[in-house]
């Protein structure tokens, strides 16, 4: 990402990095045992599988179908930064997107799969129809879409 950013302000485009959106660091009760142990740090696979349970919401696709989860990265506390992007910068919808990723990604038996998420949303390089899974393609055209 951040050579694309360098290549298009250095070919004088105007580039813009949005503030990353970053969740709220879950509350933990007081009389909640200690944790022991190293973290057991959930694989870019899991968060992946996991965020087939995120929908676009315009389309009903899943995100990961769609191509709009660009990258993730598991830190040692077992928290997610996901590089995600939109369809369109005007997307009004971050706020469902932001809360069925953390739905999908922090709730569950033991806790969820990962501590916390934080989704950096970016917009370089631009989504494009090419960036759309066969699977997301297949579910597309279930709908009538032609792709």
């Amino acid at each position: 990402m951040a050579e694309e950013r360098a290549a298009a302000a250095d070919a004088g485009e105007v580039v813009e990095v949005p503030a990353a959106g970053v969740s709220a660091v879950p509350a933990v009760a007081e009389t909640a045992p200690e944790k022991t142990g190293p973290v057991k740090k959930a694989t870019q696979d899991e968060v992946e599988e996991a965020m087939k349970d995120v929908v676009d919401p315009e389309l009903g696709i899943n995100v990961v179908d769609l191509g709009l989860v660009y990258g993730t990265h598991v830190d040692d506390d077992n928290v997610v930064t996901l590089d995600m992007t939109l369809t369109s910068a005007a997307c009004p919808l971050t706020d469902v997107i932001e809360d069925q990723t953390r739905q999908a990604l922090t709730t569950g038996p033991g806790g969820g799969l990962v501590q916390d998420f934080r989704i950096n949303w970016v917009w370089l390089p631009p989504w494009g129809p090419d960036k759309i899974t066969d699977d997301g393609r297949e579910q597309l055209r279930a709908l009538g879409f032609n792709v």
